[in-house]
């Protein structure tokens, strides 16, 4: 019998004028495999039975729930799958009836095109592009429910973010002073740890190491573990925090009840201050773009800056780059250090009276 298993489900090999064929029957139960294979025997036997294309049979819906599910549930953060579904939400407002092979690259130039009118960013589209992208490779790769990705074939949009907001050291003082003081631990902490937003909210004590002045890092958006040193700031908001510590939580910045301190109230405190501060164009995820600035500004390599904001390629802190000219100073002037060098006498050997071949300009 030509049944075998692939992972926990199993597949039939037969013969179809010809040519070996290889169908997925979908279950992981051998013996209603068996009833299907046995079927599909039937049907070739009466000529009723046909060769489908890849992936005719397959909707794109039923490719999003698949991907959320096998792999963006379990290989990705949990603030990452969220994002997933509200992008998947919007493609399959869009394609979740059609099959994978009516999917064009025409569709999906009519898709951005549709996207711009509703005034979703160009970051926005290239992120429902790319999602749609991935989950086609897997379709094709690992669950054989595609031939080709035809979002491969589609332009990205053009995004323009070179441009950074951070902090001046005046706007954070009016910053500070406008905020309570436990949202000032917070907006002090991020600015001088380069956190995001919810990897201080989900900070736990277990991942504070005071004597040694680390904090570790599990649920990151990149699911990797970190440790990484705190300054002196960051280190006596920390004791400072300890002084206070609830023996009902192990959050380190929790709420008046001893719960997790919630995004949204996070939020509805720093809009205001923002307010009050007279500070414009300003998002509480900028004060991670604040910190990368300032270890710019003040001369720290980027291959430094990257591992502490755990960004996962140096191209990724070139951005940071243009904001301090002066930090690339120290790189031309090693050539300084032997101003006696082989070039430096040539050039004056060249220049000197007397010597054969000496030029004067």
């Amino acid at each position: 019998m030509a049944l075998y298993k692939r992972g926990e489900v199993w597949w039939m090999r037969f013969s179809y004028q010809g040519k070996q064929v290889r169908r997925s029957t979908e279950v992981t139960d051998k013996k209603l495999a068996k009833r299907i294979y046995d079927k599909v025997l039937g049907q070739i036997a009466e000529g009723k039975w046909f060769e489908r294309t890849v992936g005719e049979d397959k909707t794109v819906k039923q490719l999003l729930e698949r991907y959320l599910t096998d792999h963006s549930a379990r290989n990705k953060a949990s603030m990452t799958y969220r994002r997933d579904k509200s992008l998947a939400n919007h493609l399959l407002a869009s394609f979740g009836d059609l099959t994978l092979v009516q999917v064009r690259p025409a569709f999906l130039a009519e898709y951005k095109a549709r996207r711009r009118k509703e005034e979703a960013s160009p970051k926005t589209i290239n992120s429902e592009l790319t999602l749609l992208s991935h989950a086609f490779e897997l379709a094709m790769k690992e669950w054989e429910w595609a031939n080709h990705n035809p979002v491969k074939k589609v332009s990205r949009e053009k995004v323009h973010n070179l441009i950074e907001r951070w902090l001046t050291p005046e706007e954070e003082k009016r910053l500070l002073e406008a905020s309570p003081t436990w949202l000032r631990e917070i907006i002090l902490f991020a600015i001088h740890t380069g956190l995001r937003q919810s990897e201080i909210l989900n900070l736990q004590w277990d991942r504070v190491d005071l004597f040694r002045r680390t904090i570790t890092l599990l649920e990151q958006k990149n699911r990797c573990k970190d440790t990484l040193p705190v300054n002196a700031t960051a280190l006596e908001i920390l004791k400072a925090r300890a002084r206070v510590r609830s023996a009902s939580t192990e959050y380190v910045f929790h709420n008046e009840a001893h719960h997790r301190r919630d995004a949204r109230d996070l939020l509805r405190a720093f809009y205001p201050a923002m307010k009050k501060a007279k500070i414009e164009r300003f998002r509480f995820h900028d004060l991670r773009h604040t910190f990368a600035t300032r270890l710019v500004q003040a001369g720290v390599d980027l291959y430094t800056v990257q591992k502490l904001g755990r960004w996962k390629t140096i191209s990724m802190v070139m951005r940071y780059a243009h904001h301090h000219p002066e930090s690339l100073r120290a790189g031309i002037e090693v050539l300084d250090q032997d101003r006696m060098g082989p070039s430096t006498k040539l050039a004056q050997t060249a220049g000197s009276p007397g010597v054969e071949g000496s030029a004067t300009f």
